[in-house]
């Protein structure tokens, strides 16, 4: 089969768009992103991304080895597994956390608490020629001779064989490639914020903060906490790397100049948005005080400490957020647009399961793409079973995703004293455990 020489648009330079850029660029095939940021480092902000084995393996493949194994030293290891508590903190279950030591190298098995401002630097670097600032997308037309051209706010347009929506949950490609789209609003909110950890607070947090994941199931909400703390110094991957990465034709003392992140235990506090108190209101919401006034009302009783976390976490971490999940979609006639990540299986920020869904999405899109391009497979066929995949992962994640938010708000005491004594019962049981949760 001859080779089908394609010209790919991105449309969003977010994690799942510029790591479909690395993957097409290292594979050879031409490829632009248009963002409509102005800058590079419009966004560099937020909380670290949990990368799972499926974000690992897609960074893996799309990256060039040298920024793999940068990312990965600059990462963090967030821990084995998973511990569920009570908000007294005694252990309900443990999770995962029996597979013995992994190679944060493998993609298979490795996790990484990566700081968002590195993983966007590292997605970024080499693609100068590629990505495009400052272009805001406006809407697409496809003409007769199999392309479609990408249109901008400032009057100019992009022509490609293919144009991929990677802009994210409020997609403009998607809603006008597929008006009917839906979204679910979730009755959940959530506050979340960091602790830094300075001498001071290393001293009195309790080793189960500092050792990994870990979720609290009180008799009413939700907590999850993490750790993020960074493998290595800039200065040490600098020196250690800094070879390989200048063969790139990279500085990397540019590239590592902002990847000093301070490390921090992450907590992300949920609730029933009916079940909060009716002075939390929108301008509330938006004061520290009376966001840890109302945390403190909600968690008196449980553990000094986990109360301590909440309080003395920075006030201008604070970061409060509503829920809503994209409802799935019927299959389509496959064509010269598709999409990946947020801008078609939107979902709850629960778990990073949405930034690691982003990324397989982009690495199964680049072997599609790559295929026709090489002239391995018809582009209209690898689309298509791309797209497949797309529906049925991706919104399996969705679902799994609402699930879990479900379980984290639901209001009954019945059932939330049914989850306390299942997830008891899966820790006295090992096997009982295993065969719920498997490895995971």
């Amino acid at each position: 089969m001859a080779s089908q020489r394609l010209r790919v648009a991105v449309i969003g330079g977010g994690i799942g768009g510029l790591c479909l850029a690395q993957g097409l660029k290292r594979a050879g095939v031409d490829v632009a992103v248009y963002e409509r940021d102005r800058t590079a480092d419009s966004r560099l902000q937020g909380f670290r991304l949990n990368i799972e084995p499926t974000g690992s393996t897609a960074l893996h493949a799309c990256l060039p080895p040298a920024l793999w194994e940068v990312l990965v030293a600059t990462a963090g290891d967030p821990g084995a597994g998973i511990t569920f508590l009570d908000e007294r903190m005694r252990t309900l279950v443990r999770i995962g956390q029996d597979g013995g030591d992994r190679d944060p190298l493998d993609p298979a098995t490795g996790g990484h608490a990566v700081s968002r401002i590195t993983l966007r630097k590292l997605l970024l670097a080499g693609l100068d020629d590629a990505v495009r600032f400052g272009k805001e997308f406006t809407g697409f037309a496809r003409a007769d001779d199999g392309t479609v051209t990408a249109k901008f706010a400032d009057g100019t347009t992009a022509t490609a064989d293919v144009l991929v929506a990677a802009d994210g949950v409020n997609s403009r490609v998607w809603a006008q490639l597929h008006p009917a789209a839906g979204r679910t609003t979730l009755p959940a909110t959530a506050v979340a914020g960091k602790l830094f950890l300075t001498e001071d607070n290393r001293r009195w947090l309790p080793e189960q903060l500092l050792a990994g994941m870990n979720v609290f199931w009180p008799r009413r909400d939700f907590l999850f906490t993490a750790i993020f703390r960074r493998r290595e110094d800039p200065a040490a991957i600098t020196a250690r790397l800094g070879d390989r990465v200048r063969a790139l034709g990279l500085e990397p003392e540019r590239l590592l100049a902002d990847a000093h992140d301070d490390d921090y235990v992450l907590w992300a506090f949920i609730a029933h948005r009916d079940s909060l108190p009716a002075d939390f209101t929108p301008q509330a919401q938006a004061d520290p005080a009376a966001v840890r006034a109302m945390l403190a009302r909600r968690t008196a009783g449980w553990h000094p400490d986990l109360r301590r976390l909440l309080a003395d976490s920075t006030p201008d971490t604070l970061y409060r957020t509503e829920f809503s999940a994209a409802e799935p979609l019927q299959p389509w006639q496959t064509g010269n647009v598709t999409g990946l990540g947020d801008a078609v299986h939107h979902m709850p920020p629960v778990g990073g399961l949405g930034g690691n869904a982003a990324l397989r999405d982009a690495h199964r899109l680049c072997a599609a793409l790559t295929a026709a391009d090489r002239g391995e497979q018809p582009l209209p066929q690898a689309l298509r079973a791309y797209e497949a995949d797309l529906l049925r992962h991706g919104f399996e994640t969705v679902r799994e995703v609402v699930r879990n938010t479900d379980a984290a708000i639901v209001r009954s005491p019945l059932k939330r004293s049914a989850s306390r004594w299942f997830f008891r019962a899966c820790g006295a049981v090992p096997p009982l455990g295993r065969a719920v949760f498997g490895d995971r």
